[in-house]
């Protein structure tokens, strides 16, 4: 999976370079809109669409019928009940062709998700008034197998990253919870070691936005999640961490909701719009 997220990060350092002299929001938007254009593309090559052509044909003609013969109840009845069998088959016909569709809009969406949804962490002081829940608690989950390791779990704070209150462990559910303020901008690498093994997590903060920003790390052996978060390496097989996570603030995205939501809506928002303007001149069958 790294080898993959790694792949797909280069891919779009590449692809939004030039759309990004139009600013962050402007690549979210076209290349959105790009997606959109390919994805029917792709749909047209590999739907069936002369199928799906005579599906809708012979619904109109069905509905035809019962306005023909509405007051023919027997007639009436037996017409939607084909308009309901072939909707069903309208259906299957478009969604058995967007399944395959689904794995690049996840591609898309992840590494959308992890440059625009999220700001860094603010920079603060360290105050005598400063009560707990005002900083960002950092949660550390230990992979199955490894929960009592969470006993000798450490932690080493760089420069610029403040812990606030003690390390709090949870042995039987094999958590860890700790509190940080970030007290100067920059990368900050938090260093975590447990049962010997040593990994990392990155902390963002300041005003200035990384190229990539995410909450979450996790292991390989969580696939799908370790797909979803694409701009830190997964942890090894042989670690004894399964997550560490906290929550960024949300990025803010002009009118759109903020943070990911924003970010996801704008995908099918701008894809939908993009690829609709484009159904009668790529001659697709919807």
């Amino acid at each position: 999976m790294n080898a993959f997220n790694n792949a797909m990060t280069s891919l779009f350092d590449v692809l939004l370079k030039p759309f990004e002299l139009l600013g962050p929001y402007g690549a979210l938007i076209l290349l959105s809109g790009a997606f959109g254009v390919f994805g029917l593309w792709v749909f047209k090559h590999i739907s069936w669409q002369g199928g799906i052509k005579l599906v809708k044909d012979k619904i109109k003609g069905h509905l035809i019928e019962v306005r023909i013969y509405q007051d023919d109840l027997v007639v009436v009845t037996k017409s939607i009940g084909k308009i309901l069998a072939r909707n069903l088959q309208y259906i299957a016909l478009n969604f058995g062709p967007f399944i395959p569709l689904m794995i690049p809009f996840g591609v898309l969406a992840s590494q959308f998700v992890v440059r625009y949804a999220f700001a860094p962490l603010p920079v603060e002081e360290v105050r005598e008034d400063f009560l707990p829940g005002q900083g960002t608690v950092i949660t550390i989950e230990m992979a199955k197998g490894h929960e009592r390791d969470v006993n000798t779990l450490t932690l080493e704070f760089p420069d610029g990253l403040v812990p606030v209150g003690p390390l709090h462990r949870a042995a039987s559910r094999g958590q860890a919870y700790q509190e940080v303020i970030a007290t100067a901008p920059g990368a900050h690498e938090l260093v975590l070691t447990a049962a010997g093994v040593s990994e990392t997590k990155l902390v963002y903060a300041g005003d200035e936005q990384p190229r990539v920003i995410q909450p979450e790390r996790r292991a390989a052996s969580d696939w799908f999640n370790a797909f979803l978060w694409p701009g830190e390496q997964s942890f090894g097989s042989d670690s004894p961490f399964h997550r560490v996570v906290f929550a960024y603030p949300d990025r803010e995205i002009a009118w759109l909701p903020d943070g990911a939501l924003g970010v996801i809506l704008s995908i099918l928002v701008f894809s939908m719009l993009f690829g609709f303007v484009m159904l009668k001149p790529l001659g697709v069958q919807i």
